[in-house]
């Protein structure tokens, strides 16, 4: 079993830590990306790099507000502790929203197209995650509920957990894989058909990404809550009915309401049943509309 100590080094009284430095590898990547396809999409030199400094700071911001906002009877007592980022405590979600309000100013500063800046992030915030999601390994973090079965006690199916001496589902793991095949999906797509318009595959991302993020959520015990509800798979069906609204009226042929309905009966049986098993078989039925409106021919009409 691979494991690792929290601590990657410690200098001249400094201490490092691996999940420091494995989310700082992640950003790297993800703005190496954004550089290599900067010129092929026709924006300006350096945007990725001008994006990055602007928005990686504001989803940082926003990651933690997000967690504490939901969190808030953990620092009622001390609100000053919602300073001490050090101690964890980030929500991708709220970092996704910081990073597109900062891309959002940015475009208007810059007077560039802010779908088009969407497209440019899209794979590179997946990027990200992909190997962002590593910090929570190392940190013992992120995982979900103790697995049933001997068989599924290994790796990637399962984690053991030192604090408790369990094996666990290995959900930072299921969610790592998954953003490193959207960044594949994404290209892959960028480079079969030249003819999209601004905001597609930063549209896909959003909606491949909460349709992922619904069903792993299901299994993770550290969950955000609005009353009984889990935070995230509410912002997931949030996110999958924008797309898919967003979609009608960029192109009233669009797949993407048809998707919707399977994706609101998966949701339906996570928030009902608190489960993901019910909700493959529809989730199955999204994924697979949506990775046809991501591959298959251009559809034409619509507003333009």
């Amino acid at each position: 079993m691979l494991r690792f100590t929290p601590t990657a080094l410690v200098a001249f009284g400094l201490t490092i830590h691996w999940y420091g430095v494995i989310i700082a590898a992640g950003m790297a990547l993800a703005v190496a990306l954004a550089c290599a396809r900067e010129r092929r999409m026709g924006l300006p030199r350096e945007t990725a790099v001008d994006l990055a400094l602007l928005g990686i700071p504001a989803a940082i911001v926003c990651a933690r507000l997000y967690y504490v906002l939901f969190s808030w009877e953990a620092y009622a007592k001390e609100p000053i502790r919602a300073l001490y980022i050090w101690e964890g405590g980030m929500a991708i979600y709220g970092g996704i929203i910081g990073g597109v309000l900062a891309g959002f100013f940015y475009a208007r500063r810059k007077r560039l197209p802010f779908l088009k800046l969407a497209d440019l992030a899209a794979p590179s915030i997946a990027l990200g995650q992909a190997v962002g999601r590593w910090g929570n390994f190392v940190n013992q973090e992120a995982y979900g509920r103790a697995v049933g079965h001997d068989w599924q006690r290994h790796f990637p199916i399962g984690v053991l957990i030192q604090a408790d001496g369990q094996w666990h589902y290995a959900t930072f793991f299921y969610e790592s894989a998954w953003c490193l095949t959207i960044v594949v999906l994404l290209l892959l797509a960028e480079r079969r058909r030249r003819d999209r318009r601004d905001g597609e595959l930063f549209f896909a991302y959003a909606f491949l990404y909460a349709l992922e993020r619904a069903l792993v959520e299901g299994l993770r015990t550290d969950s955000l809550y609005l009353g009984s509800l889990r935070v995230s798979q509410l912002l997931s069906l949030a996110a999958l009915l924008t797309c898919a609204a967003l979609a009608l009226v960029r192109n009233p042929r669009s797949l993407l309401p048809s998707i919707t309905v399977a994706c609101a009966a998966a949701m339906a049986a996570l928030l009902l049943t608190g489960h993901a098993l019910p909700a493959l078989l529809p989730a199955a039925g999204a994924l697979a509309c949506a990775l046809w409106q991501l591959f298959g021919p251009a559809e034409r009409g619509g507003a333009e």
